[in-house]
């Protein structure tokens, strides 16, 4: 029987961040609120015309580096 061996890994976040308090700024709600919820305090925002597949493709060079 043959088996897999995971060799490597790859990850890519976006440049943008958005924090809670952006977040806040659009909605109507707050940091503390969204912290004690889900426990996120900031996120990763894909750029203008970045797509899922050009993140993909970024964390999959990374996996084969």
């Amino acid at each position: 029987m043959r088996r897999s061996i995971v060799q490597g890994y790859g990850a890519y976040l976006p440049e943008r961040v958005m924090t809670n308090d952006e977040l806040a700024k659009r909605i109507d709600t707050s940091d503390e609120w969204i912290r004690q919820r889900t426990g996120i305090c900031q996120r990763h925002i894909a750029a203008e015309g970045e797509l899922t597949s050009d993140i993909a493709l970024h964390a999959s060079r990374s996996a084969l580096a």
